[in-house]
C-alpha cells in the first residue's frame, strides 16, 4: 500500500484527486462509503469514511495526502517509486506522511472483520503542506455530518511518540511602496528596502525579547515563541532609490501567546515611526500587510482520555511537544480532542532521499492492532 500511495505525485501544486479516487475505490471494494469535500476548483478533495458502526462517534485516523516538491533536490533514486535498502523505504512521502495513511488503509479489512463497538473514521486531507488549507473545509462541515469523530489521531512523523502540543503559526507578507528617485538624490525618494529593513530589525528585536524574557515552555526544543523573516525582494538597480520591497515573516508561538498582539506591536511601530516619515516625502507611499497562512497550536492536557489511550496504544510513559505545525490545532479548535503519533522522524521529512524505517512501520502496525483490540474489547464488554 505504501508503494501505491507514494507512486502518486501529490505535490501540493497538483490535484490530489487520483490518490483520493484510488482510496475511495479501495474502500468501496470493502463496502465502505466515502464522503468527499472538494475545494472551490473541484480539483482537490478531502475524504471522510467510517469503518464499523455508523450510528455513533469513534476515533479518527487522520493525515494529509499532499507532499512537498522535489524541485532542486538531488535524489539517489526515483522519488515516486519505493526503493528499499538497509531496512529503510526511500521515496517522497514515505515519512511525511503516506506510510501512516497506507497502514491505516491496509488495516481496513482487519477492522471490518471485527464486531466493533466504536467505529474508526478515516480523514484524508489536501494542501496541509501549504498552510493546513484543505482540512478546514471538512472540519467546517463535520458538524453537519450524521456521524463525526469523538477524537482524532494524526499520523505525522513523531517516531511513534505521543505528541500533545505544538506551536501555532501566523505568517504574513509586508509590502512597502516607496518613491523612486536617482540615488544621487536619495533624500528626495522613499527607499522601500530601507523601510522594510526597519521593520525587519524591529521583528528581530521582538525575537530577542522572546528569547530573553519568554514566556517559556521547556518541553519544546525551542522553549519560547520565535519570530523569523525568511524572504525579501526589492529594488531594480543600485542607482535607483527602490520603489517596491516585500518580505515574508512569521510568528511560531507557544500556548498563552497572542500572535495578533505581536503583529499589533509591529503595526503600531509602522504607524508611529515609519509612515509619518514616508508621507513627509511622498504622500502616496505606504506599507500594507497580507496573511500568508495561519493555524492554531495544539495543547492537550496530559490527563485527557485520548492522551491516556494514546499512551497505552504506543506503549509510552511520556508525552512530548513539537515545534512543527499540523492540522491538530484546527481539530482541537473545533472541539475534537486530538493527538499526533505516527511513523518516521520529522528530521527526514522534506529532504531528498526521504525515508522511513521498517522498524517504525512495525511500531505503527502494533499501535493499530492495539487500537483494534481496544475497540473490539468494548464490543466484548
Amino acid at each position: 500500500m505504501i508503494r501505491k500511495l507514494v507512486a502518486f505525485d501529490t505535490t501540493s501544486r497538483n490535484s490530489n484527486l487520483q490518490i483520493i479516487d484510488f482510496i475511495r475505490d479501495y474502500l468501496a471494494g470493502h463496502g465502505v462509503e466515502s464522503q468527499m469535500v472538494f475545494d472551490e476548483s473541484g480539483k482537490k478533495a478531502n475524504l471522510y469514511a467510517t469503518l464499523g458502526p455508523t450510528d455513533r462517534p469513534g476515533i479518527a485516523l487522520s493525515g494529509h495526502t499532499d507532499v512537498v516538491p522535489i524541485d532542486g533536490q538531488e535524489w539517489s533514486s526515483d522519488p515516486w517509486s519505493i526503493t528499499e535498502r538497509d531496512g529503510k523505504l526511500y521515496g517522497r512521502g514515505t515519512c511525511d506522511m503516506k506510510s501512516f495513511l497506507a497502514i491505516a488503509l491496509a488495516m481496513v479489512p482487519e477492522f471490518l472483520a471485527q464486531p466493533l463497538q466504536q467505529p474508526i473514521h478515516l480523514i484524508f486531507s489536501y494542501d496541509e503542506e501549504v498552510g493546513c488549507v484543505g482540512v478546514r473545509r471538512l472540519i467546517a462541515l463535520l458538524k453537519d455530518f450524521r456521524i463525526k469523530p469523538s477524537a482524532v489521531i494524526i499520523g505525522e512523523p513523531t517516531d511513534m511518540k505521543v505528541i500533545v502540543a505544538h506551536k501555532g503559526k501566523k505568517s504574513l507578507r509586508a509590502r512597502v511602496r516607496g518613491f523612486e528617485a536617482h540615488s544621487s538624490l536619495a533624500p528626495k525618494g522613499v527607499n522601500a528596502i530601507e523601510y522594510a529593513a526597519e521593520m525587519i530589525t524591529f521583528l528581530k528585536r521582538m525575537a530577542q525579547r522572546c528569547a530573553k524574557n519568554g514566556p517559556f515552555d521547556n518541553d519544546y526544543d525551542v522553549a519560547h515563541t520565535t519570530v523569523h523573516t525568511g524572504v525579501i525582494h526589492g529594488g531594480t538597480a543600485l542607482n535607483i532609490v527602490p520603489k517596491d520591497c516585500y518580505f515574508d515573516f512569521e510568528f511560531r508561538y507557544i500556548a498563552g501567546v497572542d500572535p495578533e498582539a505581536m503583529f499589533g506591536e509591529l503595526r503600531e511601530f509602522v504607524d508611529r515611526e515609519l509612515l509619518p516619515a514616508m508621507h513627509a516625502v511622498a504622500p502616496d507611499s505606504g506599507i500594507s500587510f497580507e496573511e500568508i497562512s495561519a493555524f492554531p497550536g495544539l495543547n492537550m492536557p496530559e490527563e485527557a482520555d485520548l492522551v491516556v489511550l494514546a499512551k497505552k496504544l504506543a506503549g509510552a510513559n511520556m508525552v512530548r511537544k513539537v515545534a512543527f505545525g499540523t492540522e491538530a490545532g484546527l481539530f482541537q479548535q473545533a472541539g475534537l480532542p486530538t493527538i499526533i503519533c505516527g511513523p518516521g522522524s520529522i528530521t527526514q521529512a522534506h529532504k531528498p532521499d526521504e525515508w522511513v524505517s521498517l522498524d517504525q512501520l512495525a511500531l505503527c502496525e502494533g499501535f493499530m492492532h492495539r487500537l483494534l483490540d481496544r475497540v473490539r474489547e468494548k464490543a466484548a464488554a
